[in-house]
């Protein structure tokens, strides 16, 4: 798996408009909770489809973006935080300690 670096806000329209899962994890470079996070996340990432597209946002970065994220998907602004987007909508979100590759994987199962 490898991070597609979410830096533009035409990638939010392409990911509201694809057909299936797609995931976004909200980093922030400059907190440890996130980078541990991130490193549990990429350590369990095998437990997702092969062809799960993965967005990284880094939102000090593009911090429009997230702004954009919270209200295109309709959710609170968190750092870290992972969605789980599908056909347009956030089927499943979470942040901190509780991001995982596993649960998002879990998710597309019970979602499908």
């Amino acid at each position: 798996m490898n991070w597609i670096t979410l830096d533009n806000i035409e990638q939010l329209k392409q990911i509201q408009s694809a057909p299936g899962y797609s995931l976004i994890f909200k980093h922030s470079t400059r907190c440890s909770i996130s980078l541990m996070a991130k490193k549990k996340f990429e350590f369990e990432w095998d437990a997702l489809p092969d062809n799960t597209p993965i967005y990284f946002l880094d939102l000090i970065r593009f911090r429009e973006i997230s702004n954009s994220i919270a209200e295109i998907f309709k959710v609170a602004h968190e750092s870290p935080q992972l969605l789980l987007i599908k056909d347009s909508d956030c089927i499943y979100e979470t942040s901190h300690s509780e991001i995982s590759a596993e649960e998002a994987a879990e998710q597309m199962t019970i979602n499908s």
